[in-house]
């Protein structure tokens, strides 16, 4: 197995690692939404509150991981076709070689700079993984936006059956783009569903 292989062979593992990731995250979120309902089933609106911005970040973390997951994947699609072709340029070698550490790390911005660093060396650079870096870098913010956890708090109630007992201050708005945001977070979270589903 040539050197390129071996690293193809990682990218393509790195892709699983992160999906797995995905997976995990998915599972933490759905215990945080289970915390949601006891804590609203006993009164304690401020607990539920923090569980929904966990599972929030969850979610968000979850959609992380499998954006970037795809990312690598095509990477290596695209390492492997010039592995095929024998079309392998030094400065890619040179990407590759600081390929496996970062990858391991498992750390989605050093990652993120790796397939920069790789995308590069392909002349085709294709515009989805553009726009997946785009919505990437606007979902990686840690803050949570507190209308989504006001709908999930609500959402969890309803679910439990249960009054939600919540006084917000008055005039308070979501963020403006939010119906932008929450579009696009439905459908990866169809996907992501879609994607439990097939396992």
């Amino acid at each position: 197995m040539s050197t390129m292989e071996k690293h193809l062979f990682n990218l393509k593992f790195a892709a699983k690692e992160l999906n797995r990731n995905a997976k995990k995250c998915d599972k933490e979120e759905k215990a945080e939404k289970a915390k949601i309902k006891k804590a609203i089933q006993k009164g304690n609106t401020e607990v539920a509150r923090i569980h929904a911005e966990n599972a929030i970040r969850q979610k968000n973390q979850a959609i992380n991981f499998l954006r970037m997951s795809a990312r690598v994947d095509a990477v290596a699609a695209r390492v492997q076709t010039a592995v095929t072709m024998g079309k392998v340029t030094k400065s890619m070698a040179g990407v590759v070689k600081s390929m496996d550490a970062t990858l391991r790390s498992m750390n989605l911005e050093k990652i993120s700079a790796l397939m920069d660093k790789f995308e590069h060396q392909f002349e085709t650079l294709d515009v989805q993984t553009q726009q997946m870096e785009d919505t990437m870098s606007s979902t990686t913010t840690l803050t949570t936006p507190q209308n989504q956890v006001d709908m999930l708090l609500q959402e969890m109630a309803d679910e439990a059956g249960l009054d939600l007992n919540m006084e917000l201050p008055q005039g308070q708005t979501g963020s403006v783009g939010t119906s932008v945001a929450s579009t696009e977070q439905d459908e990866l979270s169809q996907r992501l569903a879609r994607l439990r589903d097939q396992v």
